[in-house]
């Protein structure tokens, strides 16, 4: 089992990456929420409400990101994809999982399979090494790489399979966003129309009136967000091998170029759409990243327009 490491982000959610504990200061028609989900931090801000009046709403929240866990979570052994990984078939697989699968593989072909969820194997083989206290050999780096493709995800309506011995998904670079935008749906549902939600990555519903929702991003630049979602990745984050510096996000094309080092943030009107690209950008060169503009993301690193 792979231990439940940090997630990546570098927008600065203690500082005001929900903006909650800084809106709700200057408000007191804000209510606020703080919890967990996929192993991240979350925070939720609705403008126009008491705590009392949201706390209904809150608690369906709640229901909800727990639902996402019991797809998602690669740390609950009877979610949806530890079953997948575990059995390499999931029949009469969960909508939001097809879905999901589906989004996911618009992002690998669009990147040119820079964004690739069967990378599980070497985040396994870097973290049960760690737990030894060693560091993954090449020998066995280059046997696992040979586990990894999207060719091996069989989408089908009534099942999901998974093609070739040990090949494995993880979905931290894409459910986090799903899990935003679910929440943003759920609450627009309810008749809110300004809110912010951060389930790991963060979309705007609304503008927070007439101002934007302030969001923290990396070199301390404040982002502004207005009915759009942001993500930011970096492969530093978090290492996966502290003793060879490892970082987590792996070109799953097994090339030998150097990652980006400065952090990437992408906007987008989908928060899973920024999230999977956040990913897949950090391991894209500059040019290549001109294959993205169709999805509509804006791209950005180091204060300088990517795509």
């Amino acid at each position: 089992m792979m231990p439940n490491l940090s997630r990546r982000r570098f927008i600065a959610v203690a500082a005001s990456a929900c903006a909650a504990t800084q809106v709700s200061a200057a408000s007191r028609s804000v209510a606020t929420w703080r919890g967990h989900a996929l192993g991240a931090r979350a925070d939720l801000a609705i403008a126009g409400l008491s705590q009392a009046e949201a706390t209904p709403l809150f608690h369906a929240v709640e229901a909800e990101l727990s639902r996402m866990e019991d797809l998602f979570s690669l740390y609950r052994s009877d979610s949806a994809l530890s079953r997948l990984n575990r059995h390499q078939v999931l029949p009469d697989p969960p909508p939001e999982l097809l879905q999901l699968l589906t989004l996911a593989a618009s992002v690998h072909r669009l990147s040119g399979g820079a964004f690739d969820p069967t990378v599980q194997p070497l985040f396994a083989l870097h973290a049960e090494a760690q737990a030894r206290g060693q560091c993954a050999s090449p020998d066995a780096i280059h046997e696992v790489r040979r586990r990894i493709g999207f060719q091996r995800v069989l989408l089908g309506t009534n099942v999901v399979r998974l093609h070739g011995n040990g090949a494995g998904l993880t979905l931290n670079g894409i459910a986090q966003g799903f899990a935003t935008d679910r929440i943003a749906a759920l609450l627009s549902r309810e008749g809110l129309h300004d809110v912010l939600v951060n389930a790991g990555e963060i979309r705007a519903v609304g503008d927070f009136k007439g101002q934007g929702w302030p969001v923290s991003a990396p070199g301390g630049r404040t982002i502004r967000l207005a009915d759009r979602s942001v993500a930011t990745s970096s492969a530093s984050g978090t290492l996966v091998d502290t003793r060879a510096g490892v970082g987590h996000i792996f070109d799953p094309r097994g090339e030998e170029g150097t990652p980006r080092i400065a952090p990437v943030t992408v906007l987008h009107e989908s928060a899973a759409i920024a999230d999977a690209v956040s990913t897949a950008a950090v391991v894209m060169s500059d040019g290549d990243l001109s294959a993205l503009r169709s999805l509509g993301a804006e791209i950005w690193s180091n204060a300088r327009r990517l795509a």
